[in-house]
């Protein structure tokens, strides 16, 4: 099993977790009805911490649910843990092992919260630990990048989002499109294997996403940083007008994810700018004709897809532009210097 073969297993494992893990999640969200949760405080770290991102905007937009995110050196090294009543105290990690994420999870059980992990380790410290465990089932990962454990966390975070707006059937169905969405980007593996080639001698660049795809600019960006070894820096559009722009000179290569959905003008503005004053190598994630236009290099998604969801088939053309371009500079996708898969933070 490699990298790559993991990026393409991405439509199944998610079909197989919203199916086997509907019931669960249906009751986790009724026990978090019943404790009348006020807020979400979360605690992840590296991958993980990009599916909060998402959780952010997702359960904020559609549930109503504000988000913190947690920082877990308050809770080991400064020994000075924050009031968390009426929290769900809820941990996203694959391994279920860094001790930081475990002791937030802790501490959320010594103030009687509700706790929850999201998790892909149902027998880890931190799931024997939680009340409610909401297994992703990505099967064994071996590639050290994480791919189909992120999307696997995504998913489940939105079924968790679905199960607590009432869960009504045509939003389920919605969510059992996303593997076909997946299969529909995974045929871009070609041109984006070719896109990837003009690419070889960067050394840096910046990934833009907002709204729910603010996370896919983070986890883009990351992964061109662990393979590649790219100094990829994400912003959202609002904060690189405050500043970061102006790296940009001729030629500079942006990236971009532009979803179809309210934060698409911001971001079409942007664009605007980096082409025609600028003059930036643009390469554009999108189900949008007017962003694609715009790009050298533009990698199409369905235009079915709701805003909501993008950032669950966005990133895999991201994972895949990360992975050839690692390939394209000489380095292995399989051995990344200095990180190993499961990292323990304290």
């Amino acid at each position: 099993m490699s990298l790559y073969s993991e990026i393409f297993e991405q439509p199944e494992r998610l079909g197989q977790l919203l199916s086997s893990q509907r019931k669960a999640v249906e009751e986790i969200a009724a026990a978090i009805k019943r404790r009348r949760i006020q807020y979400v405080f979360l605690a992840a770290r590296g991958t993980s911490d990009n599916a909060g991102r998402y959780a952010n905007y997702l359960l904020g937009a559609m549930n109503r649910l504000p988000l913190a995110l947690a920082t877990p050196s308050l809770f080991t090294y400064y020994e000075r843990p924050p009031n968390l009543k009426g929290a769900l105290v809820m941990a996203i990690s694959q391994s279920g092992q860094s001790p930081d994420i475990v002791r937030v999870l802790q501490e959320g059980k010594h103030q009687d919260c509700l706790t929850l992990a999201i998790t892909n380790a149902p027998e880890s410290p931190l799931a024997r630990l939680a009340d409610f465990v909401l297994n992703i089932e990505a099967g064994p990962e071996l590639a050290v990048a994480a791919t189909k454990t992120y999307t696997a966390e995504l998913m489940a975070i939105a079924m968790l989002s679905t199960a607590l707006s009432g869960g009504r059937s045509p939003e389920w169905k919605t969510l059992a499109k996303v593997p076909g969405w997946l299969q529909g980007a995974l045929k871009n593996d070609q041109p984006i294997a070719e896109a990837a080639q003009r690419f070889g001698t960067m050394l840096r660049c910046v990934v833009l996403g907002r709204g729910y795809n603010y996370s896919t600019a983070f986890e883009w960006a990351l992964k061109l940083k662990e393979l590649a070894y790219v100094e990829a820096e994400p912003y959202s559009p609002a904060d690189f007008r405050h500043g970061p722009i102006a790296m940009v000179e001729r030629g500079y290569p942006v990236l971009a994810v532009v979803a179809d959905g309210r934060v698409a003008v911001s971001l079409l503005d942007l664009l605007r700018d980096l082409k025609q004053k600028l003059l930036a190598e643009l390469v554009v994630i999108s189900n949008l004709d007017d962003a694609l236009s715009m790009a050298q290099t533009a990698i199409p998604l369905s235009a079915e897809i709701p805003e909501a969801l993008t950032p669950l088939v966005s990133i895999v053309a991201g994972q895949l532009f990360a992975y050839h371009l690692t390939l394209d500079k000489g380095y292995d996708p399989e051995k990344p210097r200095t990180i190993s898969k499961v990292t323990e933070t304290r």
